[in-house]
């Protein structure tokens, strides 16, 4: 159960200024959601096989093979701006 000592201490050490009514608000939110992770403890898990992680970790990655392509040439035709056989585009940062 979180107390609003607690919501206290951890908005003291995120630096941050709470309103006694956010720290009430801030309070019920936890507990609203420790209340949820709570209801989990009543599921049945027995026959559940420990894991690590909720999806099955596989190998996604596909053989790398050539396919047809536009020629450079064509591509670059379209381009408004380029540097030999690179496309110039306007500076971000």
């Amino acid at each position: 159960m979180i107390k609003k000592s607690d919501v206290e201490h951890v908005a003291l050490l995120a630096r941050l200024e709470l309103t006694d009514n956010e720290k009430e608000i801030y309070t019920r939110q936890l507990n609203d959601i420790l209340g949820h992770f709570e209801s989990l403890q009543e599921l049945e898990t027995t026959n559940v096989e420990p894991m690590a992680h909720v999806l099955s970790l596989f190998n996604v990655f596909r053989e790398d093979k050539v396919d047809r392509h536009l020629p450079s040439e064509n591509v670059l035709a379209n381009c408004p701006d380029r540097d030999e056989d690179c496309f110039r585009v306007p500076k971000i940062v």
